[in-house]
């Protein structure tokens, strides 16, 4: 089958698309694999579409947030060894 990229998002409806139905009629229907379905089965479970991107949006701020404290640790300790050289 030929490889197609799809948004987590659209991978979430198809799952859901395929608790409705057959996975193999969802699956020819999209032009996937089978297998496909099953391995996005294990990845995203019972998630909604919406979940998955309030799970992003999440993951981003997070990674955002552990930005920020990484470089107000860089400055503290910057910060405090200028101190130290004072004395």
């Amino acid at each position: 089958m030929k490889k197609v990229r799809l948004t987590e998002e659209k991978m979430v409806t198809i799952l859901r698309e395929a608790d409705k139905s057959t996975v193999a009629e969802v699956a020819r229907k999209h032009k996937i694999s089978e297998q496909t379905i099953y391995v996005w089965k294990r990845r995203f479970g019972a998630l909604q579409p919406a979940d998955v991107k309030r799970l992003r949006e999440l993951e981003t701020e997070n990674a955002k947030l552990k930005r920020m404290v990484a470089e107000r640790e860089l400055s503290i300790e910057t910060l405090k060894e200028i101190n130290r050289r004072k004395w």
